[in-house]
């Protein structure tokens, strides 16, 4: 897949109907996703498979993030914040 096709899919994903999680996860595509590392970048995508709910509730730090790599690009995202 191309990275624009990638980062087009991507994008897409980030849009999760809650205007908040859309800003914190565009604001990381948008500024961080190009210099990203591989590991990094399979984080990103991992955590776009959670329930929006869960991650509110991270991003919020109402709930501990057990997931070492959610919890490594959860801090990540919140930096650029």
């Amino acid at each position: 897949m191309s990275d624009d096709a990638t980062l087009r899919r991507l994008q897409w994903r980030c849009r999760r109907g809650m205007k908040e999680l859309d800003q914190l996860l565009c604001r990381f595509l948008e500024q961080r996703w190009a210099d990203a590392e591989a590991d990094e970048r399979q984080h990103f995508e991992s955590l776009l498979a959670c329930e929006d709910d869960q991650l509110w509730r991270w991003f919020l730090g109402r709930e501990a993030v057990t997931d070492p790599e959610h919890r490594a690009i959860v801090e990540r995202i919140l930096e650029l914040a």
